[in-house]
């Protein structure tokens, strides 16, 4: 059989560990073998977004906006650790004259620099069969704090367009401008603070209760992109757990374990342990845990027999994510100053994390208009989740849903069924009250959380589809997972023998990229192989050839075959030759 001929070229951003490792072969067995295509490849590895000072990410953003479609793997956000590594590695490179884009995760600038949104959902296959967690009756207490952060913070809807300023006033009296940014009237931002002190003194009462209580603890954060506000956070916890109550710990052989808040509320709910404290500091995030964890200890997760979407709102490059945060130098005054007037103010201290956001309200009408497009061509329900009886930031989603809906009423275009609810009561009906086919849109951090907390029910992130999508048709597909770098580990230790990773997720990626071009294009013949290739997929793992992370999780464990990443690519490849023959 000849090669498809595409005409259009394609978007490739390359990743790390292991994930690339998996991107690679993908590619040239299912993309550069049977297709004659031009592909864009931009290398997005940290090593070459830190060595072109996040030029490769702004080359990538580039590329999308030129081409229009594009498929993204997995790339890896250094921490302290690993930036100190390349430092070293490469001495010429001064840490001071770093862009945040060569050393922070390149996901959210890329969302923000095409304007795209996020569609999350499971790929369809009909023979994984997850085992429901078993948690009535489950020993786990969630902790957070009760003062501070988003809970206590200021925030407003702007009812001017000019320029946001953050001020200091330190000892000497004179104002710093520490950050501005442009906001528009309608706007939402928002101010939040955290008392450092406060922080260690949450940290020790986190810490001592784990130890009356003879519990594991559980800490879990988002240091990774809110480093200046989470991370300053984290470290003052951490400093407590190690002065005072890493040996006393040890010693009654309680386990200490820090995660992404993201990662950890996946791992905790689809494999609960038997007794617990997770520590949610963010009082936000730690309320809707709170709630969801004490439903489930109640009632259990029933059986999972629904289709969970999860849209998630990037394109304005709004709240935590797109946030200005950092601790503070000295004691002082913190101030907002919006178009030439005074907001708000208040006190801070030396070390107090701060945290700045806002949003853009013709994004956000954006993404709702989005989410109500995908309900309707899919039939979905839409759950939304606004705090909106002490969030004016909230506010602004509330009165665009009803703008949407309205303008669409006036085309003769039924909007679909639609509901809002507190974020806390989302969460749980997503989880354990869901209806056959809905749609949960979220913000960036709880999006985050959801998605993930909705693969690891549905089987995996691996097993899960990334879909995002700009106002003006850009498309861009990836994969939800990680780099996976304890797999990636394994694989180098092994001398490339040890290949274990579940590449599924970024096999449909790479086959939804391909059929946007084929429609995009008219290609009939390259919309037939992207479709088989789907259903190959599919249709390798309904036959029971699976990667061990799928291991008696199918509807026949006895015929299982469980094979590792260039295994299961070969099979998928056989049974796609099938299928193109047909």
């Amino acid at each position: 059989m000849s090669n498809i001929v595409v005409k259009h070229p394609l978007v490739v951003l390359h990743g790390d560990e292991m994930a690339q490792v998996a991107f690679e072969r993908i590619l040239e067995q299912f993309v550069k073998k049977p297709l004659t295509i031009q592909l864009i490849e931009i290398d997005l590895t940290a090593e070459n977004r830190f060595l072109t000072n996040g030029q490769a990410v702004r080359d990538a953003i580039e590329a999308l906006k030129h081409h229009g479609v594009g498929v993204k793997n997995a790339g890896m956000t250094v921490n302290r650790v690993q930036l100190q590594t390349l430092l070293e590695k490469y001495p010429s490179v001064i840490e001071k004259g770093l862009d945040r884009l060569a050393i922070k995760s390149p996901n959210g600038a890329i969302r923000k620099g095409i304007g795209g949104n996020i569609i999350r959902e499971d790929i369809q296959f009909r023979n994984l069969r997850v085992r429901k967690p078993d948690w009535i009756g489950r020993d786990i207490e969630v902790d957070t704090m009760e003062n501070g952060g988003i809970k206590h913070s200021y925030n407003e809807l702007s009812n001017a367009t000019g320029v946001a300023k953050l001020i200091f006033v330190g000892e000497s009296g004179d104002p710093q401008e520490l950050h501005r940014r442009f906001i528009g009237k309608g706007d939402p931002w928002l101010l939040a603070t955290n008392d450092v002190k406060q922080v260690k003194a949450w940290a020790h009462k986190f810490f001592a209760r784990g130890l009356d209580e003879s519990r594991d603890l559980y800490l879990g954060l988002k240091d990774t992109v809110i480093p200046g506000y989470d991370g300053v956070m984290r470290s003052a916890i951490e400093e407590v757990y190690e002065s005072h109550y890493r040996q006393q710990l040890e010693k009654r052989e309680l386990k200490y374990r820090y995660e992404l808040i993201d990662a950890q509320a996946a791992r905790l709910i689809a494999n609960p342990p038997k007794r617990a404290l997770w520590g949610v500091p963010d009082n936000t995030t730690g309320r809707k845990l709170y709630k969801l964890v004490r439903h489930l200890k109640r009632f259990g997760i029933p059986e999972r027999r629904t289709h969970v979407s999860i849209s998630r709102m990037s394109a304005g490059g709004g709240d935590q994510y797109g946030s200005f945060n950092a601790p503070i130098e000295e004691d002082g005054i913190i101030k907002v100053i919006v178009d030439g007037k005074e907001k708000h103010a208040r006190k801070v201290k030396k070390g107090d994390p701060i945290l700045f956001m806002s949003n853009d309200r013709l994004a956000i009408k954006d993404w709702v208009s989005q989410v109500f497009r995908e309900a309707s061509n899919n039939d979905k329900e839409v759950y939304f989740g606004l705090k909106r009886e002490y969030m004016q930031y909230d506010e602004v989603f509330s009165s665009v849903i009803s703008e949407v809906r309205h303008e669409l009423a006036r085309r003769d275009t039924p909007p679909p069924s639609y509901m809002i609810m507190r974020p806390s009561s989302q969460l749980r009906k997503m989880i354990t009250d869901p209806p056959r086919n809905a749609l949960y849109p979220a913000q960036n951090l709880d999006g985050d959380i959801f998605s993930d907390i909705a693969a690891a029910l549905g089987g995996s992130l691996a097993t899960a589809s990334s879909i995002i999508e700009s106002k003006d048709g850009t498309m861009l597909y990836e994969a939800p997972h990680g780099t996976a770098h304890d797999l990636y580990e394994k694989y180098i230790q092994s001398g490339g023998k040890e290949a274990v990773f579940n590449s599924s997720a970024l096999l449909y990626a790479v086959a939804n990229s391909l059929e946007n071009l084929g429609s995009k294009e008219s290609n009939n013949a390259l919309v037939r192989y992207s479709k088989n290739l789907k259903d190959a997929l599919i249709m390798t793992v309904e036959k029971g050839v699976i990667t061990g992370d799928l291991s008696g999780k199918t509807t026949d464990p006895d015929s299982e075959t469980v094979v590792d990443l260039f295994g299961f690519l070969d099979a998928v490849e056989q049974n796609l030759n099938k299928l193109q023959c047909e």
